[in-house]
């Protein structure tokens, strides 16, 4: 079983019937650009993660966590 080609044919046309041919364009446009943003953040993401180290004078990496913040210092 499965679906055959003429069956997908006769899917294609009627969507093309149903939503028309220039809001199909609109739409696969749309969805385009969608994952070419998504890619972009994805990119700009990974690069934030590699300049968010600090150096010190000796040019050695520092990487450090913070567990706790306490707001009422004395």
């Amino acid at each position: 079983m499965g679906i055959s080609i003429w069956q997908l044919l006769i899917i294609l046309v009627l969507v093309v019937l149903i939503f028309g041919t220039k809001k199909l364009k609109n739409m696969g446009g749309d969805l385009g650009s969608a994952v070419k943003g998504f890619k972009s953040a994805m990119k700009d993401g990974a690069s934030e993660e590699t300049t968010s180290k600090q150096l010190d004078e000796d040019g050695n990496i520092i990487e450090g966590e913070v567990t706790s913040k306490n707001k009422d210092k004395v």
